[in-house]
């Protein structure tokens, strides 16, 4: 071997030693392991620091900036060796199956490392690292594309019909064409090659149409004098766009034999920044279903989950609420003073003319708004929350004498998010009178209306610190934090960060799932028979038809909070549950006599 790229990966390996790389690399090797998929090819993501590496070694260093592709594939056989040697994949039969995607930290700050249209001449055939930044003028939809394949021999007696003589890997700058196709022929009998499909690999990949930013200031004075004028953008491969931190990929791991074992711990170890893990499980469960509801594009068809929590630990509960609506990009929190819909003023300007304030509800479209206490609103401005919860839409009437028109006009605005609020339980009853005829574990929220109560999607209760199990817990974390915010209590916050939960979420609430025929059967068997047991000759049903559609988006957003795209039968008990409590804590227990 030549002497000088023996060095190369001798200085590789201690680099993967010194900087944790060799035990990330374990760490990807059990999730491959315990992942019941069938690999081609295996992909390790590896990052480097280009300064720490020239330190250790010039050639290597120099190499990763300048041939980044040579560079890989010193670092694929070192990654090879120590699977190899460590049994880390028993699967594993040949190099070829390492696919390395180096990484780097940053790049030198110098002008010949930036990629810029502005700039000539271009180096058309460097391949190596750049950085380009610009202004996004397109976006295409994610789709897939293949990151490797197995292909095999079409003759029986041939001895490549077997094992993983052929694979093909995607490189930077490949189309799927040259990565997949039906022309390859084998190098030893010259049979066809076909290829293995329980084996193919895919990732995601989205198109993205920039433009330097320095066009625009370039070009202000120049449109007005040409009536055709176009901007020449460039194209933009983004690959793997979504991401998930590794610690997340590997408890999904450990966990992939429970389809409910991923969501609970979740929810149990959610927002240890602010309770500890273990308090408000069916809380916290419930917001994360909320946030992976949230949807960024127009649709009449988005299952917005509304949360109405009643509870006495309040100040708790809106710390938590608070924090839970900033891991969504539009999470909003209406501050009292103002409304929560549009409202319509004279212009301030001086014309006289109308002018439709957006408001909290608008500005929170595609993510949440947080209301606050419910019990602070007046009667009227409650009335417009239960008319907007059921219709999702906010009409304005615009008085055209008032505004300078000859006829009045009616805006209709619809109303794209998901509200979430909660009642102080304690307070409420000092107020109220306690009604005496309760059902079996119906709680009394007489104060507000129950069609209000109706058109939340679930009524949760809690309240931790009346139990003595939780209250000290609860206690010490509070104390703690009040004496060092900063402070990480618990392992759990710095293996599971408030971006990591960030990140999953982004990716989970993309997820397109689809009902599967036993998830949907049981769901409707059990909204006929919940409809039939909670209907009387008096008062008829007490389920409401909303109820329906708010089962089906629990079940969907279990599923995609599972990182599953098809809604299974366990998503829908784990949605009936929740349903099923709400609708006790409204209308009582179901007795059968």
């Amino acid at each position: 071997m030549n002497p000088e790229l023996l060095k190369m990966k001798e200085v590789a390996l201690i680099y993967l030693d010194r900087s944790g790389g060799l035990q990330k690399l374990v760490d990807d090797c059990k999730h491959y392991n315990d992942s019941k998929q069938s690999y081609a090819v295996y992909r390790f993501i590896i990052s480097v620091n280009p300064s720490d590496i020239t330190e250790l070694d010039a050639a290597l260093g120099n190499q990763i900036l300048h041939e980044p592709l040579k560079a890989a594939q010193i670092f694929q056989s070192v990654c090879f060796i120590a699977v190899k040697t460590l049994s880390l994949i028993e699967q594993l039969q040949t190099e070829a199956q390492i696919s390395i995607v180096l990484k780097p930290t940053h790049l030198p700050s110098l002008p010949s490392y930036v990629l810029s249209l502005c700039e000539f001449p271009f180096n058309y055939m460097s391949q190596r690292f750049y950085v380009s930044e610009g202004i996004v003028i397109a976006m295409g939809m994610v789709t897939k594309y293949t990151q490797g394949a197995r292909f095999l021999c079409s003759e029986d007696s041939c001895p490549f019909s077997e094992g993983f003589k052929y694979i093909r890997v995607h490189l930077p700058g490949a189309t799927e064409s040259a990565t997949v196709r039906n022309d390859f022929v084998c190098s030893l009998c010259t049979s066809p090659l076909h290829e293995d499909m329980k084996f193919r690999v895919l990732g995601d990949k989205q198109l993205v149409e920039m433009i330097d930013a320095k066009v625009l200031r370039a070009f202000q004075t120049y449109f007005n004098n040409k009536p055709h004028f176009r901007i020449q953008s460039f194209t933009v491969f983004l690959r793997d766009p979504s991401h998930i931190s590794d610690n997340f990929k590997y408890l999904l791991s450990l966990t992939s034999n429970s389809c409910w074992r991923f969501s609970a711990i979740l929810a149990n170890i959610f927002a240890s920044q602010v309770v500890p893990p273990g308090t408000y499980n069916t809380l916290k469960l419930s917001m994360l279903l909320s946030l992976v509801q949230t949807c960024d594009e127009d649709t009449e068809t988005a299952g917005y989950l509304d949360l109405l929590i009643a509870t006495s630990d309040t100040l708790i509960v809106d710390r938590l609420l608070n924090y839970s609506i900033c891991l969504v990009p539009r999470g909003i929190r209406h501050p009292p003073s103002s409304n929560i819909f549009p409202t319509v003023c004279k212009d301030k300007h001086g014309t006289g003319t109308a002018s439709i304030q957006a408001c909290s509800a608008l500005l929170a479209k595609g993510g949440v708004c947080f209301i606050g206490e419910l019990s602070s609103y007046k009667k009227d401005k409650l009335e417009l929350l239960q008319s907007v919860l059921e219709s999702r839409t906010s009409t304005i009437f615009i008085p055209g004498k008032k505004y300078g028109e000859d006829a009045d006009q009616q805006v209709t605005l619809p109303i794209q998010t998901s509200f979430w609020s909660f009642v102080d339980v304690d307070s409420s009853s000092k107020k109220h009178i306690q009604k005496d005829n309760s059902l079996i574990g119906q709680m009394d929220l007489s104060f507000i209306s129950a069609n209000l109560i109706d058109a939340f999607g679930l009524l949760i209760y809690c309240s931790e610190l009346n139990s003595c199990q939780l209250a000290l817990p609860l206690m010490h974390h509070i104390l703690k934090k009040a004496i060092d915010p900063e402070e990480a209590l618990y392992t759990v916050s710095e293996e599971f960060r408030t971006q990591d939960y960030e990140e999953l979420i982004a990716f989970a609430k993309n997820l397109q799932v689809e009902l599967g025929p036993e998830a949907e059967k049981l769901i409707h068997g059990y909204y006929l028979a919940s409809r039939r047991v909670r209907t009387d000759s008096i008062h008829g049903s007490t389920l409401s038809a909303s109820a329906l559609k708010i089962l089906v988006s629990l079940s969907e957003a279990h599923a995609k909070l599972s990182l599953r795209r098809k809604v299974l039968e366990e998503d829908v008990l784990i949605a009936v549950l929740l349903l099923e409590s709400s609708l006790t804590l409204k209308h009582g227990k179901i007795l059968q006599l």
